[in-house]
């Protein structure tokens, strides 16, 4: 796989670690800054909104923009965020800087999936685009941990410096091994959102929206499902994160390569697997070998699904594959929105810690629906013909 792909890996993991971080440094963050930790939880909800706006937004302003330098500027964006948030002297300004460096999380995933398709061959984009979404998978399972170690020894603005750095290596990586793409030619912004006018596209949408949505939905709330059913310390609980962690790397990289094989045949099999996964957690909380056991398979299963469903929207949107990419990667925070709401309303309705599991299996029971539809409708994958075409094709 050529370098180029690991370049915008760093820049994905420094993204990843940016957005979940700070659910490890929020004590230090609210005493620090003297506000509740409820509000000090506006840091996270509102770089998810800053995350959805970014995508939609500034990939469509980006469109007829050189892919190398709309990227470079992306990281130029996601650096200034980091320093602002390293050195805020308030809240409010540490909110600023969170904004801007979640506005690039969803552009910069979003065109780097098109630019990692277009540097292999059609038969490897999947692939391709597992790489970079690696260094996502890799802040969970090793950047968390250690960002928050980091920020509790040494003060929590010690973490977004380093991040600020992990920027300037994405940077410079980027500019010394991205090749240099030709603006677009011609269209017009107006052209661009008319990839929303693809039923395909809104669908793949709806898809990724489910199934995310089901997976986070239950990862929310793992901590209560952990002590208060399967019996361990509080303290046991980072550790078994780092499990399902482990299964997310693993999936990602697994599920990469499966999509390039046969797509349909992956994604049914894929949230089948997860919904299975999701219901026998559930039947199994109260053992702890079971609960190890599901942890690693719902990250695996669950992110397992990423590659394929940047792939899909890729192929049913070759006229402007990076806006509907970018609304892609709005649509897996919109799943993690939804399925934290739906997962702590079934708490708050009394039907217990391992309710969320329940409702995660069904969400993406319907996902499968969704999908199975989705391939059979025209224009779908086994409608009779296949319209995933190579991202090039935009060009």
């Amino acid at each position: 796989m050529p370098l180029a792909l690991y370049a915008l890996a760093i820049g994905g993991f420094g993204i990843g670690l940016t957005e979940f971080v700070i659910a490890g440094l929020l004590p230090e963050v609210a005493a620090d800054f003297q506000v509740t930790e409820a509000v000090a939880g506006g840091l996270i909800s509102g770089y998810a909104l800053a995350v959805a706006i970014g995508a939609i937004g500034l990939t469509a302003a980006l469109g007829r923009v050189d892919r190398r330098r709309a990227l470079l500027g992306l990281m130029v964006l996601f650096i200034a965020g980091n320093l602002l948030s390293a050195i805020a002297p308030d809240y409010g300004l540490m909110m600023l800087g969170r904004v801007l460096a979640a506005l690039c999380h969803g552009a910069f995933f979003g065109i780097g999936s098109v630019v990692a398709a277009d540097l292999v061959p059609a038969e490897k984009r999947a692939a391709a685009i597992s790489i970079m979404f690696g260094g996502l998978t890799v802040a969970n399972v090793l950047g968390v941990p250690l960002g928050t170690f980091l920020g509790q020894a040494a003060g929590w603005r010690s973490t977004f410096w380093a991040i600020a750095v992990i920027g300037v290596f994405a940077l410079a990586g980027i500019a010394a091994l991205i090749p240099a793409t030709p603006a677009p030619a011609g269209g017009s912004l107006l052209g661009e959102f008319r990839v929303f006018t693809s039923g395909q596209v809104w669908l793949s949408i709806l898809v990724t929206i489910l199934g995310y949505g089901g997976m986070f939905g239950a990862f929310s709330y793992l901590a209560y499902t952990l002590t208060a059913v399967g019996g361990f310390p509080a303290t046991a609980v980072p550790w078994l994160l780092i499990v399902f962690g482990l299964g997310l790397f693993a999936g990602n990289i697994a599920g990469g390569r499966a999509a390039d094989r046969n797509l349909p045949v992956t994604l049914i099999v894929l949230l089948t697997g997860l919904a299975v996964v999701l219901a026998g957690f559930a039947l199994t909380a109260g053992n702890r070998t079971a609960t190890v056991v599901a942890l690693l398979l719902m990250g695996g299963f669950g992110f397992a699904t990423v590659p394929g469903l940047q792939m899909r929207i890729l192929g049913h949107a070759t006229q402007a594959p990076a806006l509907a990419s970018g609304a892609n990667i709005a649509a897996f925070n919109v799943g993690n929105a939804f399925g934290a709401w739906l997962g702590g309303t079934t708490i708050d309705a009394g039907l217990g810690y391992t309710s969320p599991l329940w409702a995660g299996a069904a969400v993406t029971t319907a996902a499968l629906l969704v999908y199975l539809l989705a391939t059979r409708l025209p224009g779908g994958e086994l409608a009779g013909r296949t319209t995933l075409a190579p991202a090039t094709a935009a060009r």
